[in-house]
């Protein structure tokens, strides 16, 4: 690192701690040249990602758009802001571990629809009805529709496997 006031290339850590939430670290520095002391700071180098919207434009990824849009859908549920934090940054952390350079808006909100659907049913109902755009109410009914045969297939497996562990436990009392 060079020196600040003497472009000497030689200078040594005094001191290291980390830095807005241990995502970056700062250094004390003190050249060895003049013996003035400095300070640097390192991050980790992220690549950035671009989002592609439905029209072909593209723009840098942002997790407020997502943060605002979960927080849209949950108003007036009882959905705790820890919740939404933690469905934003899940998803910041999925597409950044893509290793991809783009991301589609559809990927992203099928990302944002699958964690909402398992957090509250009426959340994800209506951030689907914005980010899939029902055009009339049989398109919105469809929908409902689909969640309610998938939630009962959900209800049919899970009796299943209770009406199966029952059944081993009396064949095993029988013996």
């Amino acid at each position: 690192m060079k020196c600040l006031y003497c472009d000497c290339t030689e200078s040594k850590v005094v001191d290291s701690r980390s830095a807005d939430d241990d995502r970056t670290i700062r250094r004390r520095r003190e050249c060895t040249g003049c013996g003035r002391r400095f300070t640097t700071y390192e991050t980790i180098e992220v690549t950035p990602v671009l989002v592609v919207k439905n029209n072909g434009t593209r723009q840098s990824f942002n997790a407020e758009k997502i943060r605002n849009g979960i927080i849209k859908s949950c108003e007036k549920r009882p959905v705790p802001m820890s919740v939404i934090d933690d469905i934003v940054s899940d998803i910041s952390k999925q597409v950044y571990n893509s290793m991809e350079y783009e991301i589609t808006t559809k990927e992203i909100g099928e990302m944002v629809m699958e964690r909402l659907k398992k957090v509250d049913e009426v959340s994800y109902v209506r951030y689907a009805s914005v980010y899939r755009s029902f055009k009339d109410l049989s398109s919105f009914m469809a929908e409902l529709k689909q969640m309610m045969k998938a939630e009962k297939a959900e209800r049919k497996a899970a009796e299943k496997v209770l009406t199966d562990k029952a059944e081993k436990n009396t064949e095993g009392s029988d013996k």
